[in-house]
């Protein structure tokens, strides 16, 4: 095994050479040009039971949570993890809103915003039309303070709440609407960088999807962005979809998958596949220059330097 502290250091220059992690090689995967990855794969932590929701803010400290444990976790900049709250309400996806305030998909049915110092929970949409959601999992946040997140049925109550899936907009002033009902599984959720475009990630199909987006909370139709690669073993008929993703300066996505983080340009062109060792679900840009993608895969954390540049959503603005 390669050296342990070299690897660390290569990923958060900021990190106490005392911290304790190893790393796993991936697959060569071959690198993208103009992405990377560069360097190894490295695991930081690999003792959850299933890990979603990477963020990370102003100060640099990355939260993500482990869903089936009801934990959101911290990793500062020292290197070591905490928990940061407990019980999380199956806390799934995450990200800072421009108060710093934590922005939390509740699967347990509520979309909430989190005081990171008070750890106050602040409820921000708990029902629509008079039913609570069925399990809220990923979300973005836009310019206008409004929150696009997704409300499949993973980890809801039989029969669904709402008896659909669907993505929904809660707009700042408290209002919400539902967008989308006709897609199963609406999972991951992004939008480009000049917001345009709402990327929409389907868990049980090949196709991923994107919107125009007209003004805050309003959308054109659907269209494919692109399809997924597929494992060689998959079911004809039976395409596997994506769960998270994030993006970066120039648009490129980073959708998680079966086969690992398949990028693609704006264009919807495959661009090629990053290799985890475990099934990622989430990703997102991190570190001091936002050019670390922190992967939550199954049972554990990672990381990977890349030459994109992540990019940065109005509630996080970039460190030093």
């Amino acid at each position: 095994m390669i050296s342990q502290k070299r690897n660390w250091q290569l990923l958060m220059p900021l990190v106490l050479p005392a911290v304790m992690s190893f790393s796993l090689r991936a697959a060569e995967p071959g690198k993208i040009p103009g992405i990377g990855p560069l360097g190894e794969v490295v695991r930081i932590r690999g003792d959850f039971q299933f890990t979603e929701g990477p963020a990370q803010d102003s100060d640099g400290i990355l939260y993500f949570t482990d869903i089936p444990a009801e934990r959101i976790y911290r990793l500062g900049r020292d290197g070591r993890t905490s928990v940061f709250l407990e019980p999380s309400g199956h806390a799934n996806g995450l990200m800072f809103d421009a108060a710093g305030k934590l922005i939390a998909c509740q699967m347990d049915g509520r979309l909430v915003a989190m005081d990171a110092a008070a750890k106050q929970i602040t409820p921000l949409a708990e029902e629509y039309d008079g039913r609570r959601f069925n399990a809220p999992n990923d979300l973005v946040i836009d310019r206008a303070g409004g929150v696009y997140f997704t409300d499949p049925r993973f980890r809801a109550p039989e029969p669904w709440p709402q008896g659909v899936e669907a993505v929904y907009y809660r707009a700042a002033d408290g209002r919400v609407a539902r967008l989308i009902d006709d897609v199963p599984t609406p999972n991951g959720v992004i939008l480009s960088p000049d917001e345009k475009t709402l990327y929409v990630i389907p868990s049980m199909q090949q196709e991923m999807l994107a919107c125009e987006v007209r003004s805050p909370g309003i959308l054109g139709p659907k269209r494919i962005f692109c399809r997924l690669a597929q494992p060689d073993d998959a079911q004809p008929g039976r395409g596997g979809g994506g769960d998270g993703l994030s993006i970066d300066t120039a648009g490129n996505l980073y959708i998680t998958s079966a086969l690992g983080i398949q990028v693609f340009n704006p264009e919807g062109e495959l661009l090629g596949i990053i290799a985890i060792p475990e099934k990622p679900a989430n990703v997102t840009f991190g570190g001091p220059d936002r050019r670390t993608l922190y992967v939550t895969a199954r049972t554990s954390l990672y990381a990977v330097k890349t030459q994109a540049v992540g990019h940065v959503f109005p509630g996080v603005v970039p460190l030093p």
